[in-house]
């Protein structure tokens, strides 16, 4: 690689250097999650320092554990972690697209095509490319359209049982929800070893009751939610030293028990408190037979609050008269207290519905690799109630890939060479799929080229077990559009931020610096 020095402090690489060095570290990231994509994808097995071992199929689970140190490469990585925070699902497809984009880009580049030409191609393949997935998208007849099972199958790596329970949460959520901004289906998924499979509407709590005293089952229990610490006011120990700081104290110590008294007066059954209880509350709310909860997570908070019909309360709001304390609580048909799995689950509340999904894991070993599996599924469905659904198995892209190849016949110029790295990077998904089931991905790729002309399809693809050709639409493999499309507009961002790098400077040591500075030294 050729250097330059511009400084005692700095180094400079190159253009075509710094080019190539950036495209080989997102190719290698790109080559470490390729192997998973498709049915026959395999697994990855991540060990750090320590032993730990994590085996999983799950791309953006790769990507964020495997260890990186290149600045593209990261660049890479953090453009997957957005695709799963917003879709949920497609972060291996959105890394092969950009590793091939960068690849294609960078060859062309060498051979003497200017990157401005280059990038301006990229952009206007990458259009058109969103504008056809579009057109060709399938829209789901409402929630319970069956084509939704295939989707979570198909999402969900062929797991059936999971596939069966995502659906059924995404039926009991609705579809209005399901469309709402912010929401999340894959949020309502939880993984316990030694758990049975379930879906139910209610809430998980992740924590066990504060004392074991305290009923382990309710019915029709009316809930309030303290988004506080359930302990009385404080006072520091120089204040309380003073006669007026003890009067003040024993005031509102008095205070607090009249507030706690006022929780069970009220016929409360169960306090989920945001921090700590205090052991005074502890003792009279579990002789009252309350079921108290202590510093339960916020995100549980939030969702029994608003599954229960509870309006959450700061501590010093109950000092208000009982009349205008029952607007705050909230009312749970059930509210049982699983000693197994120790946890607290909050039943067929009076407010919104909110469905969790409970996956069963045989072993500890495995829960990390069946929740993924399940939030993966969540978020695909999701995406397609959302946006609708495309053909699988990288049919799709293909079809695509000859829709956007017609548009090289309007560009003139060296343009052109950037529309070429997107067709090319269109047609990457499906080769590696069928290369991953162990056939020649040329020999394939001109079979079901041919064929989709002949039959004017977007769906025929190649059966990954017997390598023949097969409608990929009627055998149920779909994908959500927004996953595609999504993945496409990362990988083209990506690989035009890697494209316009063509000097790499090595900053100077900030901290290095400061420390000259506090020990007295001139910075210059």
């Amino acid at each position: 690689m050729s250097v330059k020095q511009v400084s005692n402090n700095a180094e400079v690489d190159e253009r075509l250097a710094a080019l190539m060095t950036n495209a080989n570290a997102i190719r290698a990231i790109a080559s470490a999650v390729e192997g998973t994509l498709g049915p026959k994808g395999l697994d990855t097995m991540l060990v750090d320092k320590f032993g730990d071992v994590v085996i999983t199929n799950d791309g953006v689970t790769i990507l964020q554990l495997m260890e990186v140190n290149h600045p593209a490469a990261r660049m890479l990585i953090k453009t997957a972690k957005a695709q799963q925070a917003e879709i949920g699902d497609g972060t291996t497809t959105a890394t092969v697209l950009a590793g091939s984009l960068v690849a294609e880009g960078v060859n062309h580049v060498a051979k003497g095509v200017p990157v401005s030409r280059v990038i301006e191609g990229l952009k206007a393949g990458i259009k058109n490319a969103v504008a056809v997935f579009q057109e060709h998208a399938r829209l789901v007849k409402g929630i319970a359209d069956p084509v939704l099972e295939k989707v979570a199958l198909v999402a969900g790596r062929e797991h059936g049982d999971i596939a069966e329970l995502v659906v059924a949460a995404a039926r009991l959520t609705g579809e209005a929800k399901l469309k709402e901004a912010g929401y999340k289906l894959s949020d309502a998924i939880r993984a316990q070893d030694g758990a049975e499979n379930q879906v139910f509407s209610g809430v998980i709590i992740n924590k066990k009751p504060v004392n074991e005293a305290m009923p382990k089952e309710l019915v029709d229990a009316l809930v309030l939610v303290v988004d506080d610490a359930l302990e009385p006011e404080t006072l520091d120990d120089e204040a309380l030293g003073t006669e007026a700081g003890f009067t003040w104290y024993r005031q509102k110590q008095q205070e607090f028990v009249e507030n706690v008294r006022k929780i069970a007066d009220l016929g409360v059954k169960l306090v989920l408190v945001d921090r700590g209880v205090d052991d005074l509350a502890e003792e009279m709310l579990t002789d009252a037979g309350i079921l108290v909860v202590q510093r339960v997570a916020n995100r549980e908070l939030k969702k029994a609050t608003e599954h229960t019909g509870a309006r959450a309360m700061k501590r010093t709001g109950l000092k208000r008269d009982p009349a205008d304390l029952v607007r705050y609580l909230g009312k749970a048909g059930k509210v049982v207290v699983d000693e197994k799995l120790e946890h607290v689950r909050v039943l067929n509340g009076l407010g919104k519905p909110v469905a969790t999904v409970l996956v069963g894991a045989a072993t500890e070993e495995v829960v990390g690799e069946r929740e993924r599996i399940a939030k993966d599924a969540a978020a695909a469905v999701q995406a397609a109630i959302k946006g609708g659904l495309v053909p699988g198995g990288g049919a799709i892209e293909l079809a695509v890939a000859r829709e956007v190849e017609e548009l090289r016949k309007e560009i003139r110029g060296m343009s052109a060479y950037g529309l070429d790295c997107v067709v090319a990077a269109l047609k990457r998904p499906f080769s590696q799929i069928v290369a991953n089931a162990g056939f020649n991905p040329l020999e394939k790729l001109g079979d079901v080229v041919a064929a989709q002309m002949e039959q004017n399809s977007d769906s025929v693809g190649i059966d990954c077990d017997t390598g023949t050709v097969a409608d990929m639409g009627e055998r149920g493999i779909v994908d959500p559009v927004l996953v595609k499309v999504y993945a496409l507009k990362a990988a083209g961002e990506v690989a035009e931020a890697i494209l316009r790098i063509d000097t790499i400077i090595k900053k100077r040591e900030e901290h290095h610096n400061q420390q000259k500075t506090e020990s007295g030294e001139e910075n210059w």
